[in-house]
């Protein structure tokens, strides 16, 4: 049996009204949990089998489309490709084994402690006989809270770490924002203003766990009255991954080229170019840090940040980091 209400906003509802769902699955044919499950997470490649009790499946989500709470059971062995999501997903097993990333991770599941998908890249999972709670975040959601909490800007990627070893006190945060975001939800439901405020403590605990490595916006650029600094900032940061010009920077902060170059110079002490490249060795460092030392090569990761030139490349980056990207690699 599967049952979705997912309801869109009318045109008559306001603003902070927002889309109800509810998705409710069950049986007893590993064929049939194969084909609601993978639907919800456009997967690819599941299969499912009987252990060494009967099959059945059990799956519930509830919320709406910032933040839901779900929850996967089965009676039986599961396994199939995630494609990358917009979502942040945190997961834990209350009974049961799980791997969430076989191939690459191989990381299992230990105990009752949340474990963050890698939502980033396609991952293949592996779950036996198991009771999993899980709850999904928007992208949206989160990065608009890391920005009000650590100044991130409107940037792509966070630089989440989906391994870091998690601080107790904030799994605890995390518990306690998820138990009243429970009982909101069973007494009024995510059309009221306390669903709304708890969504957003619920990404805050969320980012506790996982705080972002993104590099923080420079205070000066935090000031209401440079907020066309601001916004050339973060044009730089969420294109940092393509071909930008200083026009483009200007046209999206709303400035000409000249005024744009005099207050990046003003206020940061650096060109819009030389701030470009400050961001870019920042990624090359995050995925050198988290990168397989047996099968990444510096060049290559320099090469996707547009650095061309490794030799020019690894000076600017021990300038900027105090230690060659081969160190930092093989850390």
């Amino acid at each position: 049996m599967t049952t979705i209400d997912d309801r869109r906003p009318t045109a008559c509802d306001d603003a902070e009204s927002r889309t109800t769902v509810r998705i409710e699955a069950a049986g007893s044919a590993p064929d049939r949990a194969v084909l609601d499950l993978s639907g919800y997470y456009a997967g690819r490649g599941w299969s499912a089998r009987a252990t060494d009790r009967p099959f059945s499946y059990r799956y519930t989500a509830v919320g709406d489309a910032d933040v839901t709470l779900r929850r996967s059971q089965i009676s039986g062995a599961i396994r199939g490709a995630i494609p990358a999501s917009d979502d942040y997903i945190v997961q834990w097993l209350t009974t049961g084994h799980g791997v969430p990333d076989v191939l690459r991770d191989r990381v299992p599941m230990t105990g009752d402690v949340p474990m963050l998908f890698p939502t980033a890249r396609e991952f293949v999972f592996e779950y036996e006989d198991y009771d999993q709670r899980v709850v999904h975040m928007s992208r949206r959601l989160v990065h608009e809270v890391a920005d009000e909490q650590f100044h991130t800007g409107q940037v792509a990627d966070l630089g989440i770490d989906h391994l870091r070893v998690l601080d107790p006190a904030a799994v605890t945060l995390w518990r306690n924002s998820l138990a009243l975001l429970s009982r909101e939800l069973r007494t009024g439901g995510v059309d009221t203003l306390l669903w709304h405020t708890l969504t957003r403590g619920t990404a805050a605990a969320f980012l506790r766990m996982y705080p972002p490595t993104a590099a923080e916006l420079p205070p000066a650029v935090l000031l209401p009255r440079r907020a066309r600094l601001r916004a050339a900032v973060e044009y730089v940061h969420e294109h940092a991954a393509e071909p930008v010009s200083v026009s483009e920077v200007a046209r999206a902060a709303g400035l000409s080229v000249r005024a744009t170059q005099e207050a990046f110079q003003r206020h940061l002490g650096v060109t819009p170019m030389q701030y470009l490249q400050h961001v870019r060795l920042d990624h090359v460092r995050r995925e050198l840090l988290h990168a397989d030392v047996g099968t990444t090569a510096v060049q290559s990761v320099a090469r996707r940040w547009g650095f061309a030139h490794l030799g020019r490349f690894s000076a600017a980056y021990r300038a900027t980091f105090g230690e060659y990207p081969r160190n930092t690699l093989r850390r």
